[in-house]
């Protein structure tokens, strides 16, 4: 009789100790989870499921899911820009130096332009950018209300299919990912997303920064780097006279 307790209080007490361990599996992968701020606790509306989740929101903006989706779209789709805008300037800048081209700094080809004869008037380069970027905000819109909504015929003039994407709002594949990367499997997708949120990150930041740089010395960041990595001490932040109001040196 004390044989056939003890076995099934060992029986009962299996299922226990598997579930006991698969929660100290959840909590060490919790505790192991990239943060910001390492030792936090993220708060519970990021739960780690996105993309470039580090559990960042201090001003808990994401707290209502609908606004923490368009607020993912609206840094994937500034990052994706700014990665772009990053290119465009240091590429033609580093040729323009090697003589390979001719182009005026970035921050004065937009003047420059307009000044050119034959140039498009800036009020109808506007007009006609706040129209394309109209609809196209309206259907990223859509599709993340519903998902593939933008593929229902009737939709676009017969273009549907082009506008089907992949499920994911944000994630359009098909023929904005020419190069297939990352269809080869879910796990190489999940990491090219990591890589695109931390590159188009990055890509902000470098922006602001070549404003500013800009701002402060009135040349571009390869002129800058160029001129830093020649005589660091005489070429940094201390001595262009507005980083630091007082020159140290």
């Amino acid at each position: 009789m004390q044989a056939l307790t003890s076995s099934r209080v060992a029986g009962f007490s299996r299922p226990a100790a598997r579930v006991a361990a698969r929660r100290s599996a959840v909590a060490v992968q919790a505790s192991t989870r990239p943060l910001w701020q390492p030792g936090t606790t993220p708060p519970a509306h990021l739960d780690g499921s996105m993309p470039g989740d580090f559990g960042f929101d201090p001003l808990n903006l994401g707290v209502n899911k609908d606004a923490l989706e368009w607020y993912r779209n609206a840094e994937l789709q500034n990052g994706r820009w700014a990665m772009l805008g990053v290119a465009g300037i240091l590429f033609p800048a580093e040729l323009t130096r090697q003589g390979l081209l001719n182009v005026p700094d970035w921050a004065d080809a937009g003047r420059v332009y307009n000044d050119s004869e034959g140039a498009i008037p800036f009020s109808s380069l506007l007009m006609v950018q706040f129209f394309l970027f109209n609809f196209v905000e309206i259907k990223r819109w859509e599709d993340m209300k519903k998902p593939g909504s933008q593929a229902e015929p009737g939709s676009f003039l017969g273009f549907e299919s082009s506008f089907k994407g992949t499920g994911v709002s944000g994630y359009p594949g098909g023929p904005f990912n020419p190069l297939g990367l990352g269809n080869s499997s879910e796990e190489s997708m999940t990491d090219f997303k990591w890589r695109e949120i931390r590159n188009g990150r990055l890509a902000m930041v470098a922006f602001l920064g070549f404003a500013a740089q800009h701002a402060a010395t009135g040349k571009g960041p390869i002129d800058n780097l160029v001129e830093h990595l020649a005589d660091p001490w005489a070429n940094n932040f201390c001595s262009n006279g507005v980083s630091v109001p007082i020159t140290i040196f």
